[in-house]
């Protein structure tokens, strides 16, 4: 058990001994107290120093926690709280934690999928509840894109422990341009979220190729006992050290592109690369950009451009240009 749940269960202990005015608590007594509250949690005896809950007392004393605890001796031997309603289980939540409850309760609600943080789930409860109870209507300070009703979701958790404990998985997956899906048995090596769409990234049993697949694609998924699991050196960070987005094609060469930003849009370029290749090659009077960047030609890094419309030139390579310009022409026509 940890150091600090151990000073929590002692904190609870002696509070709940303060409270208890029907019999008058020594120094000794608190101590054995604490112990007895140890035994119970742990299930081996615990021997709670004299000294760890003198320091004890002085912490709740104080207002390092928040508690600010009126406690008080008399008769030279005997410990009590100064305030017979006082309790450190009803401490009141000041302005600042609230904000910050709110804000950690909803960022890891996110995560509700991932049985990893499914003992949370209760303390979550507990704590929306505290919150609600607080203050009926609080405005979130951070608002966290999120769409609960994205498809696949409830198969992150599976993937996860496959994973995690290094299991294949017999999946039906049917990408956009099939018709019908395909069963395959497959070796997950991680999950990675792009553009708010979850992916998990291995291998097909038997293949040596790397294949990314969308969460929202799979159809069902099971744990497959009888393949065993194999790992071919792979690193996530290498993998995907010259790719924009989630798509890595293993026949292209990285491609050197070069694009003219506009003035509206250089700040946020500048601020904001695309990639940690970008560099910025000129600077212009009007206040535009030139940049290069050093990846991969794929899907994402094309709806990347062409999501500024306007807002940028592609100068080279050539065959990106000539896609770009024939995509924004077919755009065009739609309003023609």
């Amino acid at each position: 058990m940890a150091t600090n749940k151990n000073a929590l269960i002692r904190y609870r202990t002696i509070d709940k001994c303060l409270q208890n005015r029907s019999r008058k608590w020594t120094l000794n007594d608190l101590i054995d107290a604490c112990s007895d509250a140890l035994y119970e949690y742990e299930g081996k005896d615990t021997n709670v120093s004299k000294r760890t809950v003198q320091l004890d007392i002085q912490m709740m004393r104080s207002n390092k926690l928040g508690y600010n605890a009126p406690i008080i001796t008399y008769e030279r031997k005997y410990y009590t709280y100064e305030s017979e309603d006082y309790t450190i289980t009803e401490i009141p939540i000041t302005g600042i934690d609230m904000d910050i409850l709110t804000e950690s309760v909803e960022m890891l609600s996110q995560f509700k999928d991932f049985s990893l943080f499914s003992e949370l789930s209760g303390i979550i409860q507990k704590l929306e509840d505290k919150i609600y109870r607080e203050s009926k209507s609080l405005t979130p300070i951070i608002h966290m894109e999120k769409n609960d009703n994205l498809k696949g979701l409830e198969h992150l958790d599976t993937l996860y422990q496959a994973i995690l404990k290094r299991i294949a998985v017999k999946l039906n997956y049917q990408s956009f341009k099939s018709r019908k899906s395909n069963q395959l048995t497959f070796l997950a090596y991680i999950l990675k979220e792009y553009n708010n769409r979850w992916f998990v990234v291995g291998r097909k049993e038997g293949s040596d190729n790397i294949l990314t697949l969308a969460l929202d694609r799979i159809e069902n998924i099971e744990l497959d006992l009888s393949i065993d699991y194999t790992i071919e050196a792979f690193d996530a960070n290498t993998y995907y050290k010259d790719t924009y987005g989630v798509t890595v094609l293993n026949d292209s060469s990285l491609i050197g592109i070069e694009m003219e930003i506009d003035k509206a849009n250089a700040p946020y370029v500048l601020t904001k690369p695309f990639h940690h290749s970008q560099r910025l090659v000129t600077r212009y009077d009007n206040g535009s950009i030139l940049i290069s960047i050093k990846v991969h030609h794929n899907y994402e890094i094309e709806r990347l451009i062409l999501g500024f419309g306007a807002g940028i030139k592609v100068i080279k390579p050539r065959k990106l240009r000539s896609r770009i310009k024939a995509h924004l022409s077919k755009a065009l026509a739609l309003y023609e």
